[in-house]
């Protein structure tokens, strides 16, 4: 008889294989947030972080790095958003820091950069939003991939993660180690995609409250107090001035970027403004938003990017605390699987 513990264990052996942990939990990337103190407790609690470069220079994500070793000797991994650029030198970073895993991220990597990625020695993880994308990559010499749906938190693409799951885990679970993503806060939900599958899952929003985390407690207070329908994508007032759709929590921003929009719009129909430049002025209009609701705390007027699993964050916890309640919901589950129906009833 296989116990419960040991049937986790099974499901994702290949998951901790790959990314050398306890627990096949990747922290998800996400910016001001998975910094160095995160990032450590995550990989010191037993998961994954990974360090959120975002627009860093390649010397600062450099000290990042360095920072984050002198705090952990555990593995964590890098997230280097695709459209930056100075990717190749920040991939040249990663090598020369030894980062054992580099996840690219923010839109689909080249195979120059992969090629490049893997050439440090790392392996290379990417995000797949479609069965195509996904094989394209795999082709391209990724070595894992992680599948996310409209469910997460910050850019988010328009598929929700059952459907992804079912589309591309079938498909690709042989072939590569895949993880899944978006709207997943409950060991329940982990064992599902795993029983599918999955060799692991990916959680952001889940460890935004974790003592360790450097968000401002304000912002933790505004994801403790929302339910799932608070976090919303972006609203687009014209398709001819196209959104990238951000999920975040509905606050004053979210409702004077959609007066903003009107406004701009206006100002170029009345010819104040050249279609580039009114578009432009939609796309700056979040430009530091993120930064002033995590750091300065301003949970009214900033981003409050959030994932729709934020309703089941209920207070401030350690990451290993955090880790341990996932871990002990996917026991219990599988528990329940395995149980006769005289125990259960």
């Amino acid at each position: 008889m296989t116990f419960p513990r040991e049937r986790l264990d099974q499901l994702w052996q290949r998951g901790r294989e790959f990314l050398g942990t306890d627990v096949a939990i990747l922290g998800g990337a996400m910016s001001w947030i998975s910094e160095r103190h995160l990032v450590a407790a995550i990989s010191n609690a037993g998961g994954f972080g990974v360090i959120a470069c975002g627009s860093m220079a390649p010397d600062r994500l450099a000290e990042e790095i360095a920072a984050t070793q002198t705090l952990t000797a555990k593995p964590f991994g890098v997230n280097l958003i695709t459209m930056h650029p100075e990717l190749d030198r920040l991939i040249d970073v990663c090598g020369e820091m030894r980062v054992g895993h580099i996840v690219l991220a923010g839109g689909l990597p080249s195979g120059a950069a992969i090629k490049r990625a893997r050439e440090t020695g790392a392996k290379v993880v990417c995000f797949a939003p479609a069965l195509v994308l996904a094989k394209k990559l795999v082709r391209s010499g990724a070595d894992a991939l992680v599948i996310e749906g409209t469910e997460a938190g910050g850019h988010i693409g328009p598929v929700a993660t059952s459907v992804l799951a079912q589309e591309i885990l079938p498909e690709m679970a042989a072939r590569v180690p895949v993880f899944v993503a978006g709207g997943i806060g409950r060991g329940e939900a982990i064992v599902s995609y795993l029983e599918m599958g999955a060799v692991g899952v990916q959680l952001g929003t889940r460890f935004v409250c974790a003592s360790e985390c450097v968000a401002h407690p304000k912002f933790k207070q505004a994801f403790i107090r929302a339910a799932a329908r608070d976090a919303v994508p972006t609203a687009q007032v014209d398709p001819a001035f196209p959104v990238i759709p951000v999920r975040a929590l509905a606050n004053e921003g979210t409702k004077r970027f959609v007066e903003f929009q009107h406004e701009v719009i206006h100002r170029y129909r009345a010819g104040e403004l050249e279609q580039k430049e009114a578009q432009l002025e939609i796309e700056h209009f979040w430009a530091g938003a993120l930064r002033r609701a995590v750091i300065d705390g301003d949970v009214e007027n900033g981003s409050v990017m959030a994932g729709q699993s934020v309703g089941l964050v209920t207070r401030e916890a350690p990451c290993a605390e955090i880790l341990a309640e996932l871990v002990d919901q996917a026991i219990a589950a599988l528990t329940l699987r395995t149980a006769s129906p005289e125990r259960v009833a």
